[in-house]
């Protein structure tokens, strides 16, 4: 077990290695050839680098490439390849799809519909080591009267519908949810890096090595970017970064068989998804600056929780965030709690 905490230490600090190194370099080089964006929640607009996911992505990709060297050559811990592969692959098509959108143009690049479609082909991967997948347990079952019977709630197995429908529906959920709640410096990889930590955690105690290694992968990368991030922003995510988020936090869920943990620890985005949903997904979560530093939320389409936070005061951008982040703490320690004390909901 020692020599398993070794690798997951080598992970996060390579994971976090290699963006910390490329992301001065890649900022200088990107303003350079003017791959910039401007910062809207600022008054005066600064150019900022953008297709910081990059960066991320070669982070994480070589601390996977990390672990499996570990186990490969120096059999320091057993990984079952198959599924730790499958989940790269997911990963990496997701975060190459979010790399073209930045290219073409956040604003005239793939459409809302085409999000909600093309992490579909990412999932494929992952679907077709989940064939043979275990049965869930419905919430709710211990509500009911014991003389009805009703198919699909208490213990279920879907068989190839998990596969089929639930994997690909998964990944392409958490991936633009963890897209809606995003725009602020530092709120999207702040939110990513504190739910790739809980569910870190919760696969080291449910010993799920692939989950794991994916989890402690992003949570490295993460922190290094939020180096760079967080406000005053020097560096912009984009697509790249936030779809490749949620395909980790949804591969991570998938690989260890966390389906009611996964659903919990995004309780945020699905607050996000009903404010939203009343614009017809509409609406963006910036804020409008003031000259004293404060963000004011939009007059009309006020449909973020972002805007929900600056209608409670006069808050700064970082305080915005923070505040948010501070949500995700909770859902987080909440999402602990349920694990720890094995309540069936």
């Amino acid at each position: 077990m020692s020599l398993f905490f070794v690798v997951i230490i080598l992970v996060i600090t390579m994971a976090f290695f290699v963006p910390n190194y490329v992301l001065p370099l890649w900022i200088a080089r990107m303003k350079k050839r003017g791959m910039t964006g401007k910062d809207i929640n600022k008054i005066n607009r600064p150019e900022v680098a953008e297709l910081g996911g990059i960066p991320v992505w070669l982070g994480f990709s070589f601390a996977i490439m990390i672990a499996i060297f570990c186990s490969t050559y120096l059999h320091l811990v057993g990984i079952n390849l198959t599924y730790l592969l499958a989940g790269l692959a997911t990963i990496i098509i997701i975060g190459f799809l979010g790399a073209i959108d930045d290219l073409i143009g956040w604003k005239d690049g793939i459409r809302q519909w085409q999000h909600a479609l093309i992490p579909l082909l990412a999932a494929l991967p992952l679907m077709a080591i989940k064939i043979g997948n275990p049965a869930i347990k419905i919430p709710f079952i211990g509500l009911l009267p014991s003389e009805f019977f009703i198919p699909f709630f208490g213990i279920v197995s879907f068989g190839v519908i998990y596969s089929l429908f639930i994997v690909p529906i998964g990944v392409t959920g958490a991936s633009n949810a963890t897209n809606m709640l995003a725009g602020l410096n530092g709120l999207e990889a702040g939110m990513g890096a504190i739910m790739a930590f809980t569910l870190l955690i919760i696969s080291i105690l449910y010993g799920q090595v692939e989950s794991t290694i994916i989890a402690a992968a992003m949570f490295g990368a993460l922190i290094a970017f939020l180096r760079f991030n967080w406000y005053p922003a020097k560096v912009f995510g984009g697509d790249s970064l936030t779809l490749m988020i949620g395909a980790s936090i949804a591969t991570i869920v998938i690989l260890g068989n966390m389906e009611k943990i996964g659903v919990l620890i995004m309780a945020i985005y699905f607050v996000e998804l009903v404010l939203k949903a009343r614009y017809k997904m509409q609406v963006e979560s910036f804020g409008v600056p003031q000259k004293n530093g404060v963000l004011k939320a939009p007059v009309k389409k006020s449909g973020s929780l972002t805007h929900v936070i600056m209608k409670m005061g006069n808050f700064t951008e970082k305080q915005v965030v923070l505040r948010i982040l501070t949500l995700q703490v909770i859902v987080s320690a909440v999402t602990f709690l349920v694990f720890f004390l094995r309540v069936d909901f």
